[in-house]
């Protein structure tokens, strides 16, 4: 079998260099391992898909990745490498100034609620010039005008109406649109959006995934998806990352991942989605519930839920299989079962 590698990582160098990242928060249940010994590497210009259920610790890799991780929250472990300018920076061993410096220029979030990331009594241009201003003093006002226009142009927004607008008088998608817009202004290499398209509509989702996929073309940007949306992947992904309990469990090009997943748990999460093709096939929702992460299952975290579960699955964690470049999994079984 040959496996495919998408156009974006072949023959690129990676931007993001995570190594052994572990991420826990203090709880009074016990430690809870959000992030348990990630390790992965984000190629330069590729769209990178971090999926899975709720709890799965998608988010809190995200907000690693800007060393954001709110407190009680902390990196134990690893360090996170970016290779930008022909430097290798580890965001990890940064001063809060150097943060501060490091952070909008280089690296960029979306959060998931545009209306709570947007201060209420403010005008968007207000907010808009505010971050530009504390960022770089050195841009002028008129300067940060015109990036502001262009930027609202991009995400197909008018800025005549926008810029003097309160987010209460904006739609949820042009909130999400203008929360994108933001994240452009220091012109960043690296884009990290979390659940963009999360309670908005069918039509304001597609416009929201035609606005990204313009960004990318335009820009050049590499970004980072955190998403329970398959959908979403499945069109705009180059790699896609399933994480489960903490971990990545299967890794590869969006269409080896979709059309030939090779852990479980990744087929399961594929067989909830509904077919358009088939209005009478039957959904197989995923039995039992997310593992407790502050009492993680011996073995593979997965095996309560698993149908495929043997005794070496309940007794000893699967390491990473590397099956061709760019293509993990991580499942004792994957040889001998047929997902597909």
């Amino acid at each position: 079998m040959t496996f495919e590698v998408s156009e974006a990582v072949a023959g690129s160098e990676p931007i993001i260099e995570i190594n052994d990242l572990t991420v826990e928060y203090p709880s009074p249940r016990g430690v809870i391992k959000a992030v348990r010994g990630v390790s992965l590497k984000v190629y330069r210009g590729e769209t990178l898909f971090l999926v899975g259920e709720s709890g799965s610790g998608k988010t809190t890799l995200g907000l690693a990745l800007l060393n954001l991780v709110p407190r009680p929250g902390r990196i134990v472990e690893g360090s996170i490498v970016y290779n930008i300018d022909g430097k290798s920076i580890d965001i990890l061993k940064l001063s809060e100034d150097e943060l501060r410096n490091f952070r909008w220029r280089n690296v960029a979030m979306v959060f998931q609620s545009a209306l709570n990331s947007l201060n209420p009594v403010l005008r968007i241009w207000d907010q808009m010039y505010d971050t530009i201003e504390s960022h770089d003093s050195s841009i002028s006002r008129d300067e940060s005008y015109e990036r502001v226009r262009r930027l609202l142009n991009l995400v197909r927004l008018d800025p005549a109406r926008v810029l003097k607008a309160y987010p209460h008088q904006l739609s949820g998608g042009m909130r999400q649109r203008v929360m994108i817009a933001m994240s452009l202004l220091l012109n960043p290499k690296v884009l990290i959006l979390d659940e963009p398209t999360t309670a908005l509509d069918l039509l304001t989702q597609k416009s929201i995934m035609d606005v990204l996929k313009s960004i990318k073309r335009e820009l050049g940007l590499t970004m980072i998806f955190i998403t329970h949306d398959l959908a979403l992947a499945a069109e705009l992904a180059d790699r896609v990352a399933v994480m489960y309990a903490g971990k990545i469990v299967e890794l590869g090009d969006v269409y080896e991942v979709f059309y030939r997943p090779k852990h479980p748990y990744t087929y399961a999460l594929l067989k909830t989605v509904p077919k358009l093709t088939s209005i009478h096939e039957e959904l197989y929702p995923i039995p039992g519930s997310p593992p407790d992460m502050s009492n993680l299952p011996l073995g593979c975290k997965f095996h309560p839920r698993c149908p495929y579960a043997v005794d070496t699955c309940m007794s000893s964690e699967p390491g990473e299989e590397w099956m061709a470049p760019n293509r993990m999994v991580s499942c004792h079984r994957f040889k001998e079962l047929s997902l597909g």
